[in-house]
C-alpha cells in the first residue's frame, strides 16, 4: 500500500526492523544503493527475523535508477530535519513513497532539491535533539499514514 525507501542505509538492524514493518503493513520497501552491508548479514537477519524471506524489497543500484522504477506518477515525501511541514499536517494516499536517508547524516541537498518542499516532512522532537532512530520513524509515518486511510487490510 505505502513505500519505504532508504537511501545509502548504513545500519543493519534498522533495515531488519523495517523490512519486518512492511511485511506487517502490506508496505514495500526499497534500498537504493550503495548500501554498507549485505542483506544476509546476521545483524539484519536478527532484527528482521524470518521477515526477511517474504518482504517486498526491490534494490536500486542508485537514486536516478530508483526514481526510474517508479511506474506511475509517485509522491515522494522525504523525512528530515529540515522539513518545515509535521508529519501529521500531511494527507497520504495509497502508493505514496516515505524517503529516508542514511543514518549518519540524512538526505544529501541533491536528494532534498529534487522534491517539492511540500514533501518535506519532518517529526516534531526536543529542542537541541538531532533525530529519532532510522526505523521508528518509518513506523510513525507508516502508521499515520494506514491510520489516515482507516487501517485497510490491518486487524
Amino acid at each position: 500500500m505505502f513505500h519505504i525507501a532508504l537511501f545509502e542505509p548504513e545500519i543493519p538492524p534498522n533495515t531488519g526492523n523495517i523490512m519486518r514493518l512492511c511485511v506487517n503493513t502490506h508496505s514495500t520497501l526499497h534500498l537504493i544503493h550503495p548500501i554498507s552491508f549485505e542483506l544476509d548479514e546476521k545483524r539484519l537477519r536478527r532484527a528482521g527475523m524470518d521477515y526477511r524471506d517474504i518482504a517486498v524489497i526491490n534494490e536500486h543500484t542508485d537514486y536516478q535508477a530508483f526514481l526510474e522504477s517508479l511506474h506511475q506518477p509517485s509522491r515522494i515525501f522525504a523525512l528530515t530535519t529540515k522539513g518545515n511541514i509535521f508529519h501529521a499536517e500531511a494527507t497520504f494516499k495509497p502508493g505514496d513513497i516515505f524517503l529516508f536517508g542514511p543514518e549518519s547524516r540524512g538526505l544529501p541537498d541533491s536528494v532534498l532539491d529534487t522534491l517539492d518542499n511540500k514533501h518535506l516532512l519532518r517529526i516534531p522532537i526536543a529542542a537541541n535533539s538531532r533525530s529519532l532512530n532510522l526505523s521508528n520513524t518509518a513506523a510513525i509515518m507508516v502508521y499515520e499514514a494506514l491510520r489516515q486511510q482507516n487501517f485497510p487490510d490491518l486487524s
